[in-house]
């Protein structure tokens, strides 16, 4: 499982300073709170001092920030109302509720626009690109975040801007992209370090230490990590404690001392439940389930193991995707409503005073002939509609959304997942053009779209160089499973085919990998529909891919079972996973 966290970018002015949390000056701002001496401008900061640095207790800042957006609005403070709506996101977040989280959020977004404070919209907008990373879209949140980094390297706030980039940074780490998660980490540290900000060195040094970590430079990440810690623990900092005291578990854990891989896991898992952190608890225990069942004890591994389902449930279902989706479009649709309920006035009234006049000059034959023609638009707008929406919707969704207006999403038991990768796209891409870079990848999608169609699958969706689709879906077909390996092995043929062609386009080599088994299948949103799946499977999947070798079709044990009486198959061994353990995998011949 991937570890989502993100710096946390409170950065308010007072007197022109930016400043860090401090649970220190929480502890003693309550003190003065209590005394209830203030007059309302005065009670304002201090709430908003007492939200930002209280950090032992997320529901009393939770509190602290609610009464300052209640004051703000009577107030009629729209700074501060943006500030409460802020602090309430990110303790909301830190707490695993990601719905509240955004929705808060938005409003914040929202009232730093009408206060037109640059910096603030620029902040919120890193804040909103954190939640869509916690819930996997990697797409929405690269969009917020670029939306943020361009925003706020036009305003004076350096922290805000070093923030964003490291948590950009941090989404590229989540996709196993080190190479830019690094480079990203890097201009980070030079800011931090150039202000001498203290958390935002630590969670560079951190976060660094994640990239050594994940390619194999150990003693460097356990280096980098171990700082990170102990500066965090100064400032009692301690989400950002959890992840990076799993990733220690992890290094402690590939030496072969379990016994102190063991020691971090628990000490992770403590530390969260002390202080809420239903994210880090779900990992938390996933790691010690993963370490109790390598030293053979599986009793305490299923105890951890169910643990942890129950906690990533709460934090990362799929109402909660639901909704937030529904929210953004809300956001989007927000920023231009006053714009659009002034045009739609004006046509209402334009078409007033037409119907008028058709009616006294032309009388019944025009308003039949008007009538007419709006059938004819209407009939043909609505072939057009429907020959669209079968084209980005399965036909069974499609039919379901235009009878009940939303789809239902359905667990499906058996269904295959393949996944494609350029080899070294990244590498490559720098050299080439890019209007024909482009046109290459459009070239290969086009054959690879071709290739499923002919086989009866679903194409799920294309991520940068990486192509998804799958077999088995919208309905069970208990022949899918040969007929995707075939498809696989065509868009393998194919790629190899043209490596020959001297035609000038740029090619490249492909990894296959496929997975078996069930997934979550629906839409999400209101505009822009996306048929999508999700669950384990996709996730297996995709490490069966990025594990593949070039020229190879890498598929699990489980599509191993299914199809090995009808293909020849290389078993590859007991191959580690990141996260997965020990899992059997298989070359197709």
């Amino acid at each position: 499982m991937k570890y989502y966290f993100s710096f946390i970018g409170f950065i308010w002015f007072f007197s022109g300073t930016a400043f860090g949390q401090d649970q220190k000056i929480a502890d003693s701002l309550a003190k003065i709170y209590q005394q209830g001496l203030l007059t309302d401008s005065e009670k304002l900061d201090l709430l908003e001092d007492l939200s930002f640095n209280e950090m032992k207790d997320l529901q009393q800042a939770i509190k602290y920030a609610e009464e300052l957006i209640l004051l703000s609005k009577q107030l009629t403070s729209p700074l501060s109302e943006q500030s409460g709506y802020f602090l309430k996101g990110t303790h909301k977040r830190k707490m695993g509720e990601l719905d509240e989280a955004l929705e808060a959020y938005i409003k914040s977004a929202e009232a730093a626009g009408n206060a037109n404070s640059l910096t603030r919209e620029g902040i919120t907008y890193g804040a909103i690109a954190d939640i869509y990373s916690i819930s996997n879209n990697h797409n929405n949140a690269m969009l917020y975040y670029r939306k943020a980094i361009s925003t706020l390297r036009q305003s004076d706030d350096s922290i805000a801007l070093a923030s964003n980039i490291l948590n950009a940074g941090d989404e590229f780490l989540n996709r196993d992209m080190f190479d830019s998660a690094y480079v990203y980490f890097k201009e980070s540290s030079l800011i931090f370090e150039k202000l001498d900000y203290l958390t935002g060195k630590a969670y560079s040094l951190g976060n660094i230490g994640m990239v050594y970590a994940n390619i194999g430079q150990r003693d460097l990440a356990e280096k980098n990590i171990n700082e990170a810690i102990m500066i965090l623990e100064e400032l009692e900092d301690f989400y950002p404690i959890c992840v990076y005291l799993l990733y220690m578990s992890d290094i402690y854990s590939v030496k072969g001392d379990e016994s102190t891989a063991m020691e971090y896991a628990i000490r992770s898992l403590q530390l969260a439940e002390v202080h809420g952190l239903k994210e880090q608890i779900s990992n938390a225990n996933l790691k010690l389930s993963e370490l109790y069942e390598k030293s053979g004890n599986t009793g305490e591994s299923l105890k951890y193991y169910k643990n942890h389902i129950a906690f990533r449930d709460s934090v990362n279902n799929l109402m909660s995707i639901q909704k937030m989706a529904d929210l953004r479009t809300d956001f989007e649709v927000a920023q231009k409503q006053a714009e659009v309920d002034m045009l739609n006035q004006a046509k209402k009234n334009t078409r007033i005073v037409m119907i008028g006049l058709i009616i006294i000059v032309f009388l019944g034959a025009i308003i039949l002939g008007t009538l007419y023609w709006y059938y004819k638009n209407i009939q043909i707008e609505k072939k057009r509609s429907e020959k669209l929406l079968l084209n980005i919707l399965p036909f069974e969704t499609a039919q379901e959304l235009k009878l009940n207006g939303k789809v239902e999403a359905v667990k499906i038991d058996m269904v295959t997942v393949l996944f494609t990768d350029f080899v070294e796209f990244s590498v490559l891409a720098k050299n080439i053009e890019s209007k024909k870079l482009v046109n290459s990848i459009d070239f290969y999608f086009k054959a690879f779209d071709e290739i499923i169609s002919k086989y009866g699958l679903e194409k799920i969706k294309t991520i940068g160089d990486s192509y998804m689709c799958a077999g088995g879906l919208p309905l069970p077909d208990e022949n899918h499973v040969v007929k995707i390996i075939k498809a696989a092995k065509e868009i393998l043929a194919f790629v190899e085919q043209e490596k020959q062609n001297e035609d000038g386009m740029p090619h490249f080599d492909v990894r296959i990998g496929l997975h078996t088994g069930p997934v979550v299948a629906g839409i999400v949103g209101i505009k822009k529909w996306q048929y999508d799946i999700w669950g384990d499977t996709v996730n297996i999947a995709s490490r069966m891919e990025s594990a593949s070798l070039p020229g190879k079709i890498n598929i699990s044990e489980t599509t191993y079972e299914k199809i090995k009486g009808d293909f020849p198959c290389t078993f590859r061994g007991e191959i580690e996973m990141k996260n997965r353990g020990i899992m059997k995998m298989y070359f197709l011949d």
